[in-house]
């Protein structure tokens, strides 16, 4: 492997025109791809094999006008003090705009009227519009959401506060000024690291190449594959991370070997041949972890995990050929200007203990602290997630400056929170000698149910064999309560069915988010078992090492668990919820224990396999194991830390977003990389790996003949290139052996 990329290496250092014109090629061809393509909507979502998708299928199969995957939208008024929405003036402005909604857009599937569809408060002082759309939010174009918007402007000049819920208003949140500020942050960072405007710069150009041809091939595809609007979000957050990330590697180590006293281009190989092979083994682990999520069996999850591991492919490529080859055009003006002129004037710097390797010597000195401070301290943390509670949020998770938050809090106190997220029951009677009579008992059995406070009367659709009701439970959509009650019905459809032969499905928003729900916690421990159990084996691969890996492995577990109790305790708790904007708490979105899973151990892997591999390499070529953990250190503790605070200033950047579930994301994946890099990669690994010894390194003699030698740290490099160089021969002192180390 070493030998491979090393060859590789010189040859885009060589050919340095040709492989930038290539990339430049692809980016320009992905681009017209894009540019090309028709515009993207949105991902149909679908779950197979849950109940709710069961039932919203047979609607659209025996319901074909009801545009059941329609977006949907609320117009709720509620009258001005001491008037009601039943006085003659209301009531004819509301039919007025009602009119005006039906003649607005051709997009329009149906729009109710309140005074004859029961949508008026018992108190008389709310009422609401229920508009249907015959397509999905994402296609909804912007004449149609404008005139949604406008339908309120002339009833509130009469003095009605006129409000609008559902998902016609829902867009794809702009995150663009969130990646201008990850990108300016891991920009100050990469200067401080480097001290060099250029060799900051370089990471940037690459990640930027390789996340341009990543989204905008997501682009070109996203309607010959159904990729939703949001595939392409995940890509660029993660390919702009590890992208940065993968360079920022090869930088640092060519910079290293320069430093040295060797030719350009012999560094440029040699950066590529040690820290190319740690890219690639970090970046197999990303993939696995990302094509891992088709273990959930959603098809929106596989298609943005495995399009998010093909921009993380793409960034390993640009890292072992566009690196080197822009490294090539950048020449001397890598290094600072220090070190250019020590290196002009043939002085070669002094190996100053730096912080790395002040931390290194601290940790092995005091092993069991620093490793129970580590373990507690992350320990304490991960408490709050033992109180996980998962659902998916909905309106009354928005900020309450946005019109569907006041929409959702006027039906609350109107209505009750149960009318934000009413049930669809569908009952098939195909297979019932009288449809009728089972629905009818369906409906009485449901209306008995504790929780419940509205049954509609069942509607047949043309052929008369299948039924719709709508259920309005007492509590809101996300609670325990609602979720009781949609088990309860269930519970209640089976003995109907061997009673009447009619099949009772439970669907609509609420239940869909209900079996989601369900459905990501059934999944997570295959597909950790998975993830972990695949990269276990890569890792054991790349260190010759059984504990090594393990330790890798349960540390990560530790800083996710760690994670997931910070994110409980400010989403769900409400701790320091003001100072993340957080408006109003509640259920942690179903989908992030899995989702934090994925990425996080990916991008975890990738401090692992850095720090680590520069350890094993000297521990390879001679070094005890202590002196190994201080050379790894000396050489690897300040590129990940700039690694680190570049990703955690990435995610941080989604905080600022105003939807809760961008917010949670940027939030979780911000505050697990800083436990996973800081504390456990820099403090819990050393520790443990001092306590182990050269136990760490043990690998049964069979499992070493099994296993095919990648040669990650370089020793068949080392071997075919004559061993010591010629500006390191006749050292025969400790320092010379460390230099010959590092080849």
């Amino acid at each position: 492997m070493a030998t491979f990329l090393y060859k590789l290496g010189r040859l885009a250092f060589r050919r340095r025109r040709y492989v930038a014109l290539i990339w430049v090629a692809l980016l320009a061809l992905a681009g017209f791809g894009a540019a090309s393509a028709s515009t993207a909507t949105s991902s149909s979502f679908s779950i197979p094999g849950t109940e709710a998708q069961k039932a919203f299928d047979l609607l659209e199969q025996r319901f074909p006008d009801s545009s059941a995957d329609g977006a949907t939208a609320r117009v709720v008024f509620k009258a001005p003090d001491g008037q009601k929405m039943t006085d003659p003036a209301n009531k004819a402005e509301v039919n007025k705009i009602a009119g005006e909604l039906k003649s607005g857009s051709d997009q329009i599937a149906s729009v109710t009227d309140p005074y004859t569809a029961g949508a008026v408060s018992k108190n008389g002082s709310t009422a609401y519009v229920s508009v249907s759309y015959k397509v999905n939010s994402m296609e909804l174009t912007d004449a149609t959401r404008d005139a949604l918007k406008d339908a309120g402007h002339t009833a509130q000049k009469s003095g009605m506060t006129v409000e609008i819920g559902g998902d016609a208003l829902q867009v794809m949140p702009e995150t663009g000024i969130t990646e201008v500020i990850g990108v300016a942050i891991a920009a100050v960072v990469l200067v401080i690291t480097f001290g060099s405007l250029i060799a900051a710069g370089l990471p940037l150009l690459t990640a930027l190449i390789g996340v341009g041809i990543g989204v905008s091939t997501i682009t070109a595809l996203a309607n010959v594959l159904d990729l939703g609007s949001t595939t392409s979000t995940l890509a660029m957050m993660i390919g702009l991370a590890v992208g940065i990330d993968y360079a920022l590697f090869i930088v640092s180590r060519y910079r290293a070997e320069l430093a040295e006293g060797r030719e350009r281009e012999e560094a440029a190989g040699r950066a590529v041949g040690t820290a190319g092979s740690a890219v690639v083994f970090a970046g197999l682990t990303v993939v696995i972890a990302l094509v891992g999520l088709a273990v959930v069996n959603i098809p929106m999850l596989s298609k943005m995990g495995f399009a998010a591991a093909g921009t993380v492919v793409i960034a390993v490529l640009i890292a072992l050929t566009l690196v080197p080859a822009m490294l090539g055009f950048a020449g001397k003006r890598v290094m600072g200007r220090k070190a250019r002129k020590a290196a002009e004037a043939g002085n070669r710097p002094e190996a100053k203990p730096n912080m790395g390797t002040r931390w290194a010597r601290f940790v092995l000195r005091k092993p069991v602290w620093v490793l129970l401070v580590g373990v507690i301290g992350l320990g304490a943390i991960a408490v709050p997630a033992a109180s996980l509670e998962m659902g998916l949020p909905d309106d009354g998770s928005q900020p309450t400056s946005t019109t569907q938050r006041r929409a959702y809090d006027l039906l609350s106190d109107g209505f009750g929170p149960g009318f934000n997220g009413p049930l669809m029951v569908v009952v098939d009677t195909a297979k019932s000698s009288d449809g009728k009579t089972a629905a009818k008992q369906v409906s009485d059995e449901i209306s008995g149910i504790p929780g419940v406070v509205a049954v509609t009367p069942a509607q047949f659709n043309k052929a008369g064999d299948t039924a719709m009701i709508t259920v309005v439970p007492k509590d809101r959509p996300s609670s325990t309560e609602t979720e009781n009650v949609v088990h309860a019905i269930r519970d209640s459809g089976k003995d109907i069915k061997s009673d009447t032969g009619a099949e009772v499905l439970v669907t609509g928003s609420t239940a869909m988010n209900i079996d989601f729900s369900q459905k990501m916690n059934d999944a997570l421990l295959p597909y950790l078992a998975l993830v972990v159990g695949l990269a276990f084996l890569l890792l054991m691969l790349v260190f010759r090492s059984v504990l090594v890996p393990l330790k890798a492995a349960l540390g990560f577990l530790l800083s996710v668990v760690a994670a997931l109790g910070a994110v409980v305790a400010v989403f769900q708790w409400g701790w320091l919820g003001s100072l993340f904007g957080v408006e109003q708490t509640g259920p942690i979105m179903s989908m992030m224990p899995i989702f934090m899973v994925g990425v996080v151990f990916g991008l975890a892997m990738d401090y692992e396999v850095f720090l680590v591999t520069r350890m094993r390499e000297a521990y390879a070529h001679g070094e005890k194991p202590g002196q190994a953990i201080v050379t790894g250190f000396r050489h690897g503790a300040r590129v990940v830390t700039a690694a680190a605070v570049i990703m955690m200033a990435v995610f941080a950047g989604f905080i600022g977003s105003s939807e809760q579930m961008v917010k949670m994301i940027g939030f979780s994946l911000a505050i697990a990389v800083f436990f996973d890099a800081f504390v456990v990669r820099m403090a819990i690994v050393p520790a443990v790996l001092a306590l182990l010894g050269k136990r760490a390194w043990w690998l049964p003699r069979w499992l070493d003949r099994l296993l095919p030698n990648v040669d990650v740290e370089g020793e068949g490099l080392r071997k075919e290139l004559g061993g010591v160089p010629s500006d390191g021969e006749g050292r025969g002192d400790a320092q010379g052996e460390r230099e010959l180390a590092r080849v």
